[in-house]
């Protein structure tokens, strides 16, 4: 067993041959019937099926082939040509009735790379900041369904979506696609995805581990972090993302975290996700993410688009070391049993038929999850819209075209219609030919005068600020779009808006002091004009029905109830490393990153030290207030918190209280521990309960390779965010080691 981690023997079925059969794949016809007709668990499932195969239908499995080779253009011959364009296909068994697993991107929506499927386009979805904007679980599940049912219609039954990284650098260009900065928030939110996904019949997927928190250089990008720290952030998100959504497979990242790379990094897939956590799905490989065949010995289990790396590892590599003994048959089995399980578990081999996509429901979807993840950062009374407003300026971010799509790269959808506007961008790199803005109509402009038909509103390029200015002394408003295009790819050397926009804002605050300023980002960005401005919304990228959305929250037809998902802040001075790593180098040069922060991401990191930010994770507005009365915190084994929430103003409206933990023993430890969003009439109260999962309040002890809970009292608060806890109260929580 030469090379085989110690790690992984133990994540071997007890008896891979527990049934007496072979491993030849000439079994009786009463065995094969069996696989089909009993009712059995997907783990026996899977057994039984993967002894009844040949060796050459095993090593088929265990990888995966683009249709179309990127970048040659070339059609691969091994697929075949009923398979439509896509991001990976791996063939299945069908004498044993295993499908073929057609892959396709689904970051926002399903993707269709460079519209090679002719007339083929999904629902595009806003951002995935913006759906952690929402925190609304219910929304992200939504969101999972209809990707599985749009994928289902296509024939294809994996979805490559589930982008759960942590945020940890403001400036990383693939932020748009993940869920926030908090690993419980991102890990509820990401489980209600594949949940939904899963109940379609289609398998999911939760990316990338791990730490694929920056683009720059990343495939030749070394990850360092403290292990203890990293099972208590980014890992822990995984992992109770992992306990709660039951994922089919996890797809492994670029890059290297502590010096081996992600896709072959043993103690992590095999000592971490297998064994420690228990997953019994299957590891896929990033794409251009495998640099030997032994990495199947360190926790791969597919390797996609196998015609892209150096060599074809699990093709020819991974069969020559079979033939020697250097890789076993267990693994082998083993590989081959997680890509059942994953099929089995989510019924994928039973779901036939392609079901009709209801795309007008599908819209609605897309716009409710746009309303709430909008976030009104500031409102000195701008907002909403004032009926007697007779002139309105809009000004740039070509908003009487349409709203900023969802990024580019893999995630990149072409929403019903096609796009208003693409603008290729170009760059260095594999993706420069995807890095492609793009605008999505409506505009906010032409929903706004829908919304407000006796209001005469303007438009302007703002190409030229002074023109913009003049226009803007002449109205009784002016909004201002600020647009920070993100891709994968790529990362953004400051937190600026580019193209001269903060010059443009100040222009037009200063010429009209009743300036509100939209923003559409895939990241926190800086605000130089913040003071001038009367008005300050976040609208991230916002899906198809964006423009509607934004023009409802504008003209207050919806009350604002978006979160922020991440920390704003006020300059990158105030982030972990100012300077972006690699930024000054080549393309290509190794870069390393430590993660010396640890387990202290985002909010965390303000609260260490003690550093004010722009605006602070949990913050948003409200064009109704709300308050908080009879907070009571009981401990024990974990903490238990609830409070009553009431609508205080004149309006219905969506709150979203927050419990954290704020410290323990008298030394600082911002942990969020919990919320609910809750929509309350005016007058309206609830009382809200949060029950604390363990590991929040614990850290992690390596030695012991289990979770700590300290001694001491630990204060628990209420709050509107991070940084504006309302009540607090102590806790006493029981000592001791658990889990793992």
């Amino acid at each position: 067993m030469k090379g085989w981690s110690g790690v992984y023997r133990n994540l071997i079925v007890s008896c891979a041959f527990a049934l007496g059969l072979g491993t030849t794949g000439h079994q009786s016809g009463a065995a094969q019937e069996a696989v089909h007709h009993r009712s059995l668990s997907p783990e026996v499932r899977a057994r039984e099926t993967e002894q009844l195969m040949t060796d050459d239908e095993r090593f088929e499995m265990i990888y995966s082939l683009m249709p179309v080779v990127f970048p040659t253009g070339q059609r691969e011959p091994r697929v075949p040509e009923d398979v439509p364009q896509l991001a990976g296909w791996s063939k299945g068994v069908k004498r044993l009735g295993v499908p073929d697993l057609l892959q396709t991107d689904a970051s926002l929506g399903i993707g269709n790379p460079s519209g090679a499927r002719s007339g083929d386009t999904a629902t595009a979805l806003p951002s995935g900041l913006a759906l952690g904007s929402t925190f609304n679980p219910a929304l992200a599940r939504q969101a999972g369904e209809l990707l599985g049912v749009e994928a289902r219609a296509r024939g294809f039954n994996v979805l490559l979506g589930g982008g759960m990284n942590l945020v940890r650098d403001p400036r990383h260009g693939r932020n748009f696609e993940y869920i926030s900065e908090d690993p419980w928030l991102s890990a509820v939110m990401a489980a209600e995805s594949v949940i939904g996904t899963q109940s379609k019949g289609v398998l999911a997927m939760l990316k990338h581990v791990s730490l694929n928190s920056h683009q720059t250089n990343e495939f030749v990008l070394n990850a360092v972090i403290d292990p203890a720290a990293h099972r208590e952030s980014d890992l822990l998100a995984f992992q109770i993302a992992l306990e709660r959504g039951n994922p089919a497979s996890l797809m492994c990242a670029h890059n290297k975290v502590n010096g081996a790379y992600a896709c072959g990094n043993d103690p992590i897939l095999n000592g971490v996700i297998k064994q420690t956590f228990g997953f019994k799905g299957f590891v896929m490989s990033d794409w251009k993410a495998v640099y030997g065949w032994d990495f199947a010995l360190k926790g791969l289990d597919m390797h996609s688009d196998a015609q892209l790396d150096a060599q074809e590892w699990f093709v020819g590599p991974l069969r020559e070391a079979f033939a020697t003994g250097e890789f076993p048959r267990e693994r082998l089995s083993d590989m081959v049993q997680r890509i059942l399980w994953g099929i089995y578990s989510v019924g994928a081999d039973k779901s036939a038929g392609r079901p009709a996509p209801d795309m007008a429901a599908h819209h609605a979807a897309a716009l409710e999850t746009a309303r709430q993840g909008i976030v009104l950062l500031k409102n000195d009374g701008a907002l909403p819209l004032a009926p007697t407003l007779k002139r309105i300026a809009v000004i740039g971010g070509l908003a009487n075209i349409g709203v900023m799509g969802g990024g580019g790269g893999s995630s990149q959808v072409i929403p019903p219609g096609g796009f208003a506007l693409r603008i290729p961008l170009g760059g260095a790199g594999a993706l420069a030919a995807a890095r492609k803005e793009t605008f999505i109509a409506p505009g906010p402009v032409r929903s706004l005068r829908k919304l407000l038909p006796d209001v005469e509103i303007v438009f302007d390029s703002g190409e030229y600020p002074a023109n913009a200015a003049t226009l803007a002394r002449r109205v009784d408003a002016a909004i201002v779009f600020g647009n920070k295009f993100e891709s994968e790819g790529f990362d953004q050397p400051d937190l600026t808006l580019p193209n001269g926009q903060d010059t443009l804002i100040t222009a037009v605050a200063a010429a009209n002091p009743n300036t509100i300023v939209v923003l559409q980002t895939g990241n926190p960005v800086t605000m130089p004009w913040r003071e001038q401005a009367n008005a300050i919304v976040e609208a991230w990228y916002p899906g198809q029905a964006g423009g509607q959305a934004i023009a409802e929250i504008l003209t207050g037809t919806v009350n604002p109830s978006g979160r922020l998902p991440v920390t704003f802040p006020r300059n990158v001075e105030q982030t972990p490393r100012p300077k972006l790593a690699g930024f000054d180098t080549p393309p290509g040069t190794p870069t390393e990153i430590r993660y010396d922060e640890g387990s202290d991401t985002g909010y965390r990191w303000f609260a260490k030290t003690h550093a004010m930010p722009l605006y602070a994770f949990g913050y948003g507005l409200s064009y109704t207030t709300f308050s908080y009365s009879d907070f009571e915190v009981s401990g024990g084994d974990t903490v238990t918190a609830s409070v009553t929430v009431t609508n205080t103003g004149a309006r219905a409206g969506a709150d979203v209280p927050q419990v954290y933990l704020t410290s323990v023993a008298g030394v600082g430890r911002l942990r969020l521990l919990g919320f609910e969003r809750v929509t309350l009439a005016p007058g309206e109260s609830r009382r809200i309960t949060v029950v604390a999962d363990p590991r929040l309040l614990a850290r992690f002890d390596s030695r012991a390779a289990q979770w700590r809970i300290d001694p001491g009292v630990y204060q628990i608060a209420v709050g509107r965010s991070a940084d504006e806890t309302v009540m607090t109260a102590p806790a006493s929580v029981t000592v001791r080691l658990f889990g793992k």
